[in-house]
């Protein structure tokens, strides 16, 4: 496997299911590119650099975190 650098390129893709997926990707609207079909999202990623994939990266998961914890809030599933 090479040796990633800093200026290099940088893709990433994530997988993952979820009760209310729609509710969950309208969170990345502004955030990444994203398909939300039959309770599962798929959102990919492409930076110029690795520091720009980065903070994307974290970007993407605080938002996915927050309308998480914000759709159990709703439901009564939150402690």
């Amino acid at each position: 496997m090479k040796e990633q650098k800093r200026n290099d390129s940088v893709s990433l893709k994530l997988t993952l299911e979820h009760s209310d997926a729609r509710s969950l990707s309208s969170s990345l609207v502004t955030e990444a590119d994203f398909v939300s079909k039959d309770g599962e999202i798929s959102v990919s990623l492409h930076s110029e650099s690795f520091n720009d994939s980065r903070a994307r990266w974290n970007s993407i998961m605080r938002a996915l975190i927050a309308s998480d914890r914000s759709l159990e809030a709703t439901r009564g599933d939150g402690n």
